[in-house]
């Protein structure tokens, strides 16, 4: 099955640069570029893409607020952010706003290969340490109610005693192995909580689920 990626940027030689990497890829296909926010919102309602490789920093309508409106808009379209520092600000925001990861602008043609087939196929792209990094520097600008207090606590409860205990540890970035060993229960059963996690709560994925923890305070900074 092809992956269909639209590229945001407003960089044209970015995107060529882009364009030649994904379509040297027998299972990748470039299905739109697009050169702000606006422009990527349109496009992903018209071309439904699976991934959309997002830039943050442009004109008009940001990365930030395109993505939010796409994962809206076409809950099946992956974003992935691009940044230039793994701790920032705008990938903070992007994580927040639905996207599924971020990848440094920098990265190696086989990583963002890689992200780009992750993220297509349900997974997310950010390593749970760095999202646990990237959350408690940037932590002190999360709502102070988590968003929507009576929503939350509802969907909270709606967790069992050991799913509950699985989300928190996810969200102090540890790895589906080491919250097994952490709760002494098998892989595959944390992966089973994982999923009935992410079904409960709604989410899209597990960098979702930490910032989930993190905004209803089931965890806290460092």
């Amino acid at each position: 099955m092809t992956i269909r990626v639209l590229l945001v940027d407003d960089q044209p030689l970015l995107r060529v640069a882009f364009t030649l990497v994904l379509d040297s890829q027998p299972d990748l296909s470039v299905v739109g570029e697009a050169e702000d926010g606006a422009e990527a919102v349109r496009l992903a309602a018209a071309h439904a893409p699976d991934v959309v490789l997002m830039d943050v920093r442009m004109p008009g309508m940001d990365g930030i607020e395109a993505t939010r409106r796409i994962v809206e808009e076409s809950p099946d379209t992956k974003v992935l952010i691009m940044t230039t520092f793994d701790l920032d600000e705008y990938a903070f925001a992007g994580l927040r706003a639905g996207a599924s990861g971020f990848l440094l602008k920098n990265a190696q043609p086989a990583e963002l290969l890689s992200a780009i087939r992750s993220v297509a196929a349900g997974d997310a792209v950010v390593a749970p340490r760095i999202t646990r990094r990237l959350l408690d520097t940037f932590a002190s600008q999360l709502p102070a109610d988590g968003g929507s207090p009576d929503r939350a606590e509802s969907a909270v409860e709606a967790l069992t005693t050991r799913e509950r205990s699985v989300l928190v540890q996810i969200a102090r970035g540890l790895s589906n192995a080491e919250v097994a060993a952490e709760l002494f229960l098998a892989e595959a059963t944390v992966k089973t909580h994982v999923s009935r996690i992410l079904l409960k709560l709604g989410l899209r994925d597990r960098v979702q689920a930490v910032v989930f923890a993190y905004e209803n305070r089931l965890v806290h900074p460092t």
